[in-house]
């Protein structure tokens, strides 16, 4: 099974940024633990902090993948392209944010992309990710 994380905007500086909200582990590292605790999976990683960037990689994985993890990062609240992107391919998309969107400011309280994705895991720091993981491992074994 083939999984593509996308990480956005800033989320490159994690280990680095507000490690009171982020934690101090870049997602690089975290990445490494990933790949140990789920090796039959094919993981795939990639980071931007361009919106036109992202939407490319939606596209290109969108129709080979076996699901996507997408952590939109600040594009989450303001990216139609990114939203548009998503609707438009066949691979299931999570969303994902480490930080509980809703303890915090109003305005990431709107998500754009969730209307277009199969879930969203928020607030559980960078577990988050491994939970998507065990929903698309447990739903291909569903098949």
């Amino acid at each position: 099974m083939k999984i593509q994380i996308i990480n956005g905007p800033n989320l490159n500086l994690l280990g680095k940024r507000e490690t009171s909200i982020y934690g101090s582990l870049s997602f690089e590292e975290f990445f490494e633990t990933l790949k140990k605790r789920y090796p039959p999976l094919e993981l795939h990683y990639y980071q931007s902090n361009v919106e036109g960037e992202l939407v490319n990689k939606i596209h290109e994985v969108g129709f080979s993948f076996d699901g996507i993890i997408l952590n939109a990062g600040a594009y989450t609240h303001t990216s139609i392209a990114i939203h548009d992107a998503i609707g438009g391919i066949k691979t299931p998309v999570i969303e994902v944010h480490i930080s509980n969107v809703y303890a915090r400011e109003e305005f990431r309280h709107k998500s754009l992309i969730t209307s277009k994705c199969i879930g969203m895991m928020t607030g559980f720091g960078m577990e988050g990710y491994a939970l998507a993981l065990t929903y698309f491992i447990n739903k291909n074994a569903a098949l």
